[in-house]
């Protein structure tokens, strides 16, 4: 009888550490996965991200929250002009509306 040994090696990619080194975080967006190496997130971007043909006309607003961001700010709104520091992991729920 011989006996196998199989060696485990797991890597732990867990992307610890705080975005503060400018290094590539990952956020969602309207529930997809993207990623940036910026340090902050303006309200314009994120609305471009969920809305790549952005819908138009003089009465669409749109509606940006955010959760699971940094600690001293965790959650929270964005009006136009606003930016955020983006956290790995932080998710952000944009919706568009068109008042009548």
């Amino acid at each position: 009888m011989s006996a196998q040994t199989h060696n485990e090696s797991s890597k732990d990619d867990h992307g610890k550490g705080s975005d503060e080194t400018g290094r590539p975080v990952t956020f969602i967006v309207n529930a997809r996965e993207h990623t940036t190496s910026a340090k902050t997130m303006p309200f314009e971007q994120v609305v471009a991200l969920a809305f790549p043909d952005t819908p138009s006309g003089p009465n669409v607003l749109f509606t940006v929250s955010y959760r699971r961001g940094q600690g001293n700010k965790p959650e929270g709104s964005l009006l136009a002009g606003d930016s955020v520091k983006v956290k790995d992991g932080m998710v952000f729920v944009v919706s568009a509306t068109d008042k009548s």
